[in-house]
């Protein structure tokens, strides 16, 4: 048994360093390894007063889950819907929400906590699902999530919503995901072909937590296939050795530049989970584009999904956004 599993892992190792795309990692199966509760017991192994945060329930927040946003073939791509009521005359911005996962496994479930608390502090905010990498390759993603903000600006007048107030956040590999949403925003070459494409798909705000922003930067531990095939490995289909150049491509540090938007970065204590922040930084800063650094010292990775890291990151996302939109919650 051992030598049939040893011979398995070298036939998918193998095709990934042989030069062709592997769609080894595409199982069409559900990748369950990363929840809330097995990131909860990997972490209280070294912050033992963790609490994991409970949905949030207000008779002010009113939510609609499972809308179908766009088709692709015959698969349904779903995003939940939470937002304030009662209405306001004035349209609200709004934030997507990215979960994270290393792009192959997790779940949007996980952040809605963190939607129904910015929804109550009187944002629109959508959590999408995409498809992960047992079930397509990059760009897929990128196509499904740009779908899923030109879909929020088809419907911005049912959810009252102020166009011009768009965010977009993510954790972890959703950081990235939020990041390169937000650079490369009016780029013809990542929008893809599905789903109301008359629309924009630009953002106003990024909202990135512990994504990294470069899979090829030098304090990025992305594409170490020593061991096992990476995460990013299975979803671009290529070694970063066999590809380099699309693994730069991918990174929102190819593209930060001057229609970027003010972007934060809200970062754990694990350093290669920001790799390129500062680079994009000082591009930012080249023209004049606001960014903020928040940072929570012993942090582990996963904070967003725990207190006592929970709210205060709300309120940096609500402060942040204040700044940068220049409205008033509620």
């Amino acid at each position: 048994m051992q030598f049939r599993i040893l011979l398995a892992v070298v036939f998918i190792s193998s095709c990934f360093i042989a030069g062709a795309q592997s769609t080894a990692g595409i199982t069409g199966k559900v990748d369950t390894s990363y929840s809330t509760y097995s990131a909860y017991l990997y972490t209280l192994k070294s912050h033992p007063d963790i609490k994991i945060v409970p949905e949030y329930k207000s008779p002010s927040i009113a939510e609609e889950r499972n809308i179908s946003y766009c088709k692709v073939g015959e698969r349904s791509l779903l995003v939940d819907a939470f937002y304030p009521k009662p209405e306001s005359q004035k349209g609200r911005p709004a934030i997507m929400i990215i979960h994270g996962g290393g792009w192959r496994t997790g779940s949007r479930t996980q952040h809605y906590p963190l939607a129904q608390r910015l929804a109550a502090l009187g944002y629109v905010c959508f959590t999408p699902e995409y498809r992960l990498s047992t079930e397509a390759l990059y760009p897929a993603a990128v196509h499904d999530l740009k779908a899923a903000l030109r879909w929020i600006r088809a419907h911005a007048k049912q959810y009252n919503i102020d166009t011009a107030q768009i965010a977009v956040s993510g954790f972890s590999a959703g950081g990235e995901l939020a990041a390169f949403m937000g650079t490369t925003g009016g780029d013809p070459r990542f929008e893809g072909e599905e789903c109301h494409t008359n629309y924009s798909s630009r953002v106003q705000a990024i909202v990135d937590l512990d994504g990294t922003l470069s899979f090829v930067h030098p304090d990025s531990k992305e594409g170490d296939d020593s061991r096992s095939t990476s995460a990013a490995t299975y979803w671009f289909g290529y070694s970063k050795k066999d590809q380099p150049d699309l693994w730069q491509d991918a990174s929102p540090l190819a593209h930060v530049g001057p229609t970027t938007p003010p972007t934060l970065f809200i970062n754990s204590s694990v350093p290669w989970m920001h790799a390129g922040r500062e680079d994009y930084r000082k591009v930012l800063d080249q023209y004049g584009i606001y960014s903020e650094v928040q940072s929570f010292p012993d942090a582990p990775h996963s904070f967003p999904l725990f207190q006592p890291w929970f709210e205060p990151t709300v309120q940096y996302i609500d402060q942040f956004l204040k700044k940068v939109f220049n409205h008033t919650s509620k």
